[in-house]
Order: structure tokens, then C-alpha cells, then sequence
């Protein structure tokens, strides 16, 4: 507050704030005992808080193992705008697509763990440790959790002139005529995939699974006819609901969409099912404590903005921001229901 220290005091200055220590009234300088503590405090923090002002140092590069133009990119980069202002250096997004993520990701993994490079995890980053025989890299020690950024249901969709109208229905079908029904997907191991793997699993029912190569694709037979259904994103699908061309019959979160509240879960006619679009923020592991504070307070700021807000509504999901600590147990949870259903009905990757 500008005052003068008094008689028997000096002073510190640690990152704006004044702190006064004792000193022997000889001026030897010599510290009490039990004040040498406090004093070698102060010094830690200020340690810590030179540590901290070294980042950011440069811009820092976000990760995105899909190709330009998908949801995760979008979400990115709305993500990246965000962060930049709270970290006053650009957040460059960087897309690195291939091998179900592992091509981006392996780059993060590899990286130096100073914070400047990240990567955007999403659903396959649970699955992939089941699908693949091999990683090029130990998920559970490769990576430091920042944030999970945000989740939000799929969407179950018909054709808007298909004879199922009611969730309940189309479920009483497929128990009663096995592999009659055939779901779309944008290849083996997606989110599509499983999610429809999950269904037989927990449903007891039989549906003769289609893969494509990409959700474009899948998404046109299913306009076309050639296929009965899809678990897709509500980004997705949206603008064929609202042309009319597809039919939302239900939701896979186990709790109901606010923004469709009349749409069921898939979890009230088949207990426990759960599937989410998800996305989170990752660093190489290794990054020190206070950057990853830093990054998690950057993406914290990021999801008060307005934008933000928006582009998640636009895409169906829910606004996280959570600790570190609850991304990691997020990701435990997945990779561990996941593992499940991979085990139970073998699946490949293309």
C-alpha cells in the first residue's frame, strides 16, 4: 500500500505483493529460526512465479488429429480463440489427421512437455488403447491432462419416411427380427461403430453393422434409403431434421437433451447404456504443475466467451472446463467401458 517498512524490517517483492521479514536488530541480517521458514516460503514462491512467467514463451500449437472442417476442428478452433486472450499469445490450430488420431497424437506425445504444444483428445483416445494390438506410445503415461473442455449426446436417426417413428418400437423390432436392421457408421472402431455394438450388447439384440470410409458417406446412404440408421452428432444431423429429411427417434446420454427434452434416452428402454461425444485437452506428460494450471485457467476463460458458448450449443454439447483430475478419471472411466465392449464382439480396424 506504498507504506514505509518499519524499524527492524525489509522488504520483498513477490509477484506485486509486499512482504516484510524480521532481521536481528544487529543488521546481520541473520534470520530467526521460525522466521527462516516463512522467508524460504516467499523464495519458493518466487521461484515458482519466475517459472511460471516463462510461459507461454511463443505461440502455442493445438493439435487436431482430423483432417480440417470436422466438429473437432471447429470446436478447436473456437477453443484456441479463447485461450489466446488468456494467455496473450496466439493459439495455433494444426491439424495432423490418420491412423484414428494417432498420427497427432504421437506428435504431442514426442514433444517437449513445456506446454507449447497440445492436442485435442476426443472418444478415440479412450478406445483406441483397446482397438490397436500396438500404440507408439503408453496412453495412461504420455499424456498430461488439462481439461475436459466439453460432451454431449449422439443422435439416433432414420429417414424422415421411415415406418419407425417411436424409439420403443424400432427396439421391439430388433429383438424380434435379428440382423434385420442395419446401422450406418463412418468405419470400424468409430463412435458410430460402437455405439451401435453397445446397443447389442446391452439390448440383446442383433444389427448388421455398415462401414463407411468417412460420416459424409455413411450419412448419404441413410438419406438414400440403403440403410435403416446411424448414431451421428447433433451437428450432424441437424440440418436434415430440419429439412425434413431424418428422424431423431432417441439419444444416447443416459440423461435427456435439454435442447430436445421430448427425445428419449436410449438408457430408459435399455439400462446403462452410455454414449458421449466428447473433447478434452491434453499436454505431453512431464509439463510442470503451474503451466498445466495455466493452460486449464486459459481454457476456463475460453468457455466464458460468448462464442464459445454458442458453437457448443450449435454442436450439441455441454460446456465442461473441468479440473485435470476429472478429466483423467473421465478418460479411466471410458477406456475401461470401452475395453468391454471391444472384447465382447471383436472388432478390427480397417
Amino acid at each position: 500500500d506504498g507504506a514505509s517498512p518499519t524499524p527492524g524490517q525489509t522488504v520483498m517483492q513477490v509477484k506485486g505483493t509486499v512482504a516484510a521479514t524480521h532481521v536481528q536488530p544487529d543488521g546481520s541480517g541473520r534470520l530467526c529460526a521460525p522466521r527462516r521458514q516463512i522467508v524460504l516460503g516467499l523464495g519458493a514462491s518466487l521461484i515458482a512465479a519466475t517459472a511460471w512467467a516463462k510461459f507461454p514463451e511463443r505461440p502455442v500449437k493445438l493439435i487436431v488429429p482430423f483432417a480440417p472442417g470436422g466438429g473437432t476442428d471447429a470446436i478447436a478452433r473456437e477453443l484456441a480463440s479463447g485461450m489466446a486472450l488468456a494467455l496473450g499469445v496466439p493459439v495455433v490450430v494444426d491439424n495432423k489427421p490418420g491412423a484414428g488420431t494417432l498420427i497427432g497424437s504421437d506428435f504431442v506425445a514426442k514433444s517437449p512437455a513445456d506446454g507449447h504444444v497440445l492436442v485435442m483428445a476426443t472418444f478415440a483416445h479412450a478406445v483406441n488403447p483397446s482397438l490397436y494390438a500396438k500404440l507408439p506410445f503408453d496412453f495412461k503415461k504420455a499424456f498430461a491432462p488439462i481439461s475436459l473442455v466439453a460432451h454431449g449426446p449422439n443422435v439416433l436417426v432414420v429417414r424422415s419416411d421411415s415406418a419407425w417413428r417411436q424409439w420403443g418400437d424400432l427396439l421391439e423390432f430388433a429383438r424380434a427380427h435379428p440382423e434385420e436392421l442395419s446401422y450406418a457408421s463412418q468405419g470400424n472402431g468409430t463412435s458410430a461403430h460402437l455405439a451401435g455394438e453397445m446397443l447389442c450388447r446391452l439390448a440383446r439384440v442383433n444389427l448388421k453393422h455398415v462401414p463407411y470410409r468417412g460420416a459424409g458417406l455413411a450419412m448419404m446412404d441413410v438419406l438414400g434409403g440403403q440403410v435403416d440408421m446411424m448414431f451421428a452428432t447433433a451437428a450432424a444431423v441437424a440440418p436434415h431434421i430440419r429439412q425434413g429429411k431424418l428422424r431423431a427417434l432417441a439419444i444416447t446420454s443416459n440423461e435427456r437433451w435439454a435442447a430436445q427434452p421430448d427425445l428419449p434416452c436410449i438408457a430408459e428402454r435399455v439400462p446403462g447404456y452410455l454414449v458421449e461425444s466428447w473433447y478434452g485437452l491434453l499436454a505431453p506428460a512431464g509439463t510442470p504443475p503451474d503451466v498445466v494450471t495455466s493452460l486449464h485457467a486459459a481454457v476456463a476463460r475460453s468457455a466464458t466467451e460468448e462464442k464459445f458458448k454458442l458453437k457448443m450449443a450449435s454442436e450439441g454439447l455441454t460446456i465442461s472446463a473441468g479440473s485435470p483430475q476429472e478429466l483423467a478419471a473421465y478418460i479411466q472411466r471410458e477406456e475401461a467401458r470401452w475395453m468391454r465392449i471391444v472384447k465382447d464382439h471383436p472388432i478390427s480396424i480397417d
